[in-house]
């Protein structure tokens, strides 16, 4: 599986935010995050069903 980067923009209390629950978990903020996409795809897909087919999107 190929490692994609993604930059995002994010406002600063939020950001410090995330690295306060990151440092409390023992991850770092790039970690946390992809827990937290992982998480919300999860119940996505308990929702609405498996996603099968996933294209990258052009930018």
């Amino acid at each position: 599986m190929a490692i994609k980067s993604l930059s995002i923009r994010i406002d600063e209390q939020m950001l410090n935010k995330l690295h306060v629950v990151a440092d409390y978990e023992g991850r770092s903020a790039n970690s946390e995050i992809l827990i937290l996409i992982r998480d919300e795809i999860e119940r996505y897909e308990q929702k609405f069903g498996k996603i099968e087919k996933t294209k990258a999107k052009d930018n």
